[in-house]
């Protein structure tokens, strides 16, 4: 197959243009975006936008030729025709290559239209732009892919007259009937790759209130076609670095790029035990070509691993790469230490645990003891998941609106009793369920005035989303269910407004974030890397739950609320096991398979994954349960993991205040 440089390939390229190196070479270097769940709902989301776009150009003919060379055939003999519509037509000049999404030709006149999976606010080109004009930085990557594209029809094609759009979700719109994302049907073809069945008709409703809009970008992809800031001296034209990215690809070369902070977002990484297989890691190639490094100083932290740092380039740019080379004075911390951890303290602590022979962490315990006497038994910890649909699942809803389709709920008394007393799962195709979900979580909460614990500030934000819906719906129960909001969470910049209030949710993220470090965290604050830490630091909970007490039912035998813990999900789960060298396995990892039951390898399946581990597979899990079409046995193990998934979200939360409460008692 010709090596020609695609859209997508330049848009790699614009990221860091060694990677076009990498890319395509997965059985050489393994690329991490294609297991990123997140990336997998985004792209889901864009078949389903491209179909719908589809739709509002009706008439026309797909190229559904794999071939490049009979694509373009068959691209060429259509647009020979004085008006034609199509859909993914094969452009080609020189070693560049596209499929234009949607392209329309009347006469010489073309509209090459890219269609993302990406909201706007509808108010045109202006959007995308600074005030002085210029494409910003959140639009910018979509701009040049769509300059890109008008580069190549242009000069294939000189006779047309080409004018470029983008063509997104509009915010502003809503969407008419109910059903309509339905009609968008996620399957797996035979050659497992992701594919769209519109299975009916759009109404006439649904073709005059559209959802996306069309929006004239033309004069703004001209301005990056007359720029002359690109290649790694920022001084080549846009055709010039356009033809230097084709030769260098073509000849499988190379192109160097400085080394910096975007290396954090490299997706071509081999952990040891790929490498130890025989896989690479392109960023590692590229910084033993930069630096020189040995293999022990890769086994070191860098400045990558520094959260919200921003000097990390400068710091790399001066050769400050290492953790080992970093010294008090490079962070702005004076060494006072306060009643809470400020960003630069945590960013010391995290230096000194590389640079010592044996890391010690940190914990406020006074000014944390004194959080925990304020707070209010018995304690409910709380989890969200969450979606955002760019074909809303019901009429009024807008692309993109906030969905809230899951809730775990834990309980710990003053006792020490632990329960999991509570979930919900919103499992019908095509309702909306934030209201139901709402009217849950009061039936769960409004029992006591328990202290309310929440994991960063998800679980308020979607509350204020909620709350706003309320206030532009007609449920009977609204005002009830307003008052509830209102009586536990705070408003967001973007929402209406109402006072703090008495029993507001305690942000356990922030109480990490103030009062603890572990070296075992590095930079990170996510209770994704808190759980693990908190774990192979608390003997008390090792000994707790390496026993199978999780899931056990209280029996008249039992002598200590520490023996049992009642769970919706769970029986006699251990959830403290050793690796090899003796440190406590992530509990994540502990979930049992999915599809612990599949029996036929070769069966289709919608969903690959064995195992719900994060948010977005979570996110992913539920999309598909709505936008796809699957065996009953497959849907029930979904709801199963996504069950089970959000319970330990909870518990994790749990688990912190548990060895909080331990350390903080001594």
């Amino acid at each position: 197959m010709p090596s020609y440089l695609t859209k997508s390939r330049f848009k790699l390229a614009q990221e860091c243009p060694t990677k076009l190196f990498y890319t395509r070479k997965r059985d050489v270097y393994p690329d991490k975006s294609k297991e990123d769940a997140f990336l997998q709902v985004l792209a889901d989301g864009g078949l389903q936008v491209g179909e719908l776009a589809k739709l509002y150009h009706s008439g026309g003919v797909e190229i559904h030729e794999m071939d490049h060379a009979k694509a373009l055939a068959d691209t060429k003999a259509l647009l020979q025709r004085d008006e034609a519509v199509l859909y993914e037509p094969a452009i080609c000049f020189e070693r560049l290559f596209i499929r234009v999404d949607v392209l329309v030709k009347r006469g010489n006149l073309v509209e090459l239209i890219e269609v993302k999976a990406k909201s706007c606010d509808g108010r045109g080109a202006g959007e995308f732009l600074t005030k002085k004009g210029q494409p910003n930085s959140d639009w910018r990557t979509y701009l040049e892919d769509v300059a890109f594209q008008k580069y190549v029809l242009e000069h294939a094609w000189p006779e047309f007259d080409v004018t470029a759009f983008l063509m997104l979700a509009d915010k502003s719109s809503s969407c008419p009937e109910d059903g309509l994302h339905q009609k968008f049907l996620l399957h797996t073809d035979d050659r497992g790759r992701r594919c769209v069945t519109v299975t009916a008709q759009l109404t006439d409703a649904e073709l005059a209130q559209q959802i996306l809009c069309k929006v004239d970008v033309d004069e703004v992809a001209e301005g990056i076609l007359q720029e002359g800031h690109y290649g790694s001296e920022a001084g080549l034209p846009f055709a010039s670095w356009v033809r230097e990215l084709s030769d260098k690809y073509e000849q499988d070369a190379r192109i160097p790029s400085e080394i910096g902070s975007k290396c954090g977002k490299c997706e071509f990484l081999a952990s040891a035990e790929e490498q130890a297989k025989g896989l690479r890691s392109g960023r590692e190639e590229c910084w033993r070509a930069r630096l020189g490094w040995t293999d022990e100083q890769f086994e070191k932290p860098t400045v990558l691993e520094l959260a919200n740092f921003r000097k990390k380039d400068a710091f790399i740019a001066e050769g400050k790469v290492s953790l080992l080379d970093i010294e008090m004075e490079d962070l702005d911390f004076g060494g006072l230490r306060s009643d809470r951890i400020s960003p630069a303290e945590r960013r010391w602590l995290q230096v000194q645990a590389a640079q010592a022979e044996e890391p010690v962490g940190e914990l406020r315990r006074d000014e944390l003891r004194t959080e925990m006497r304020s707070w209010n038994f018995p304690l409910h910890f709380i989890d969200f998941e969450t979606s955002a649909p760019a074909i809303p699942l019901h009429a009024g809803r807008h692309p993109y609106e906030a969905l809230v389709f899951q809730f775990s709920h834990h309980v710990v008394h003053e006792d020490g009793l632990v329960e999991h007393r509570g979930q919900y799962l919103h499992e019908e195709r095509g309702a909306w369920p934030n209201f139901e979900f709402v009217r849950a979580l009061k039936h769960e909460l409004d029992q006591d005035d328990g202290s309310i614990f929440r994991y960063a500030a998800h679980e308020n934000s979607m509350l204020a989303a909620i709350h706003g819906q309320l206030h532009d719906s007609e449920e009977p129960d609204r005002q009830e269910l307003i008052d509830f909001i209102e009586s536990i969470s705070q408003p967001s910049r973007s929402s209406r407004k109402w006072p703090r209030p008495k029993r507001n949710m305690i942000d356990l993220c922030a109480l990490v974030k103030d009062y603890y470090f572990d070296p075992a965290m590095g930079g990170s604050i996510s209770i994704k890397d808190v759980l693990p830490a908190v774990l192979n630091s608390s003997d008390w909970l090792k000994q707790r739950y390496a026993a199978p007490i999780y899931g056990q039912p209280m029996h008249d035998t039992t002598d200590s609320t520490l023996d049992y813990i009642p769970s919706l999900n769970f029986q006699a789960q251990t959830w403290v096991e050793s690796d090899a060298q003796g440190k406590v396995r992530d509990p994540y990892e502990l979930l049992p398979p999915i599809f612990a039951d599949r029996k036929d390898d070769s069966e289709q399946h919608m969903s690959t994954d064995d195992a719900l581990r994060d948010g977005s597979a979570a996110m992913a899990a539920y999309t598909r349960m709505q936008f796809a079409e699957m065996p009953l046995a497959e849907r029930e193990a979904l709801q199963q993991g996504l069950l089970r998934y959000c319970e330990l979200d909870t518990l994790a939360m749990v688990m912190i205040y548990e060895a909080w409460r331990e350390w903080c008692a001594n």
